[in-house]
């Protein structure tokens, strides 16, 4: 039986939805299962790994900054990255929009991966260099910005991995089931117990209130009797 998450390798220039009016290229040209929704984003000018499930607890938890995932990145830069770059990059960038987290950054052998369609634009007065970028939030475009705010700006952007899942062994375009992790799975567990306390807790407040008292033989005469109302196969 199917599992509840797919595994996604995005193409580049496709976006990260199942539907647009602008005739843009979007998931429904590669996945055709019911029910399934994207956890999360990824640009349309980027690349990579994207989860996909048709859980509400599962895509709220890889969508949202507040449970951290770390997301890397495999980083195309223009120019060859410095050692400064690199430090800027794992203390903080300040943004537009507030100072970036501290991230982990690292130079890069260029990586065995499919070729982009298009391809990235080559200069040969300008060098490039690859960097891999693992970072826990999600500000727009925030790898670009980084990159560029540091001096080096992005010609290729992939993911590679979001917290235990990465892209081995799954070429661009093709989508996977695959089985929720131990530490996905818990803290889905985590997270409906605190959904439920939360909805059990305005009952409790109310139960607890204090009712009038009332004298012996008075309770019953005066209480109020009224009712209350009451699996496709994968597109390669």
């Amino acid at each position: 039986m199917p599992s509840n998450l797919i595994l996604f390798n995005k193409p580049f220039r496709v976006l990260s939805q199942f539907s647009t009016d602008d005739g843009k290229s979007t998931l429904a040209d590669f996945i055709n299962v019911p029910e399934f929704y994207a956890a999360g984003r990824l640009d349309y000018d980027s690349e990579g790994l994207m989860l996909l499930t048709n859980q509400g607890a599962i895509q709220h938890i890889v969508a949202s900054p507040n449970f951290k995932w770390p997301k890397t990145y495999w980083v195309q830069v223009e120019g060859e990255i410095t050692d400064a770059a690199l430090q800027q990059l794992r203390q903080g960038v300040e943004l537009k929009d507030g100072l970036t987290k501290p991230a982990q950054a690292e130079r890069m052998s260029a990586p065995d991966v499919w070729q982009r369609v298009p391809p990235v634009r080559h200069r040969e007065a300008i060098p490039t260099s690859w960097i891999s970028l693992q970072i826990k939030e999600g500000k727009n475009r925030q790898v670009r910005r980084m990159t560029a705010s540091v001096g080096f700006p992005t010609l290729r952007l992939i993911r590679y991995a979001i917290g235990p899942y990465t892209l081995d062994k799954l070429p661009s375009g093709e989508w996977t089931h695959t089985e929720p992790s131990t530490e996905l799975l818990n803290e889905v567990t985590h997270f409906e117990q605190q959904r439920k306390r939360k909805t059990a807790a305005p009952d409790r407040r109310r139960s607890s209130q204090k009712r009038p008292a009332v004298s012996h033989g008075e309770g019953m005469a005066k209480r109020n009797t009224r009712p209350q109302s009451a699996s496709r196969t994968r597109r390669k």
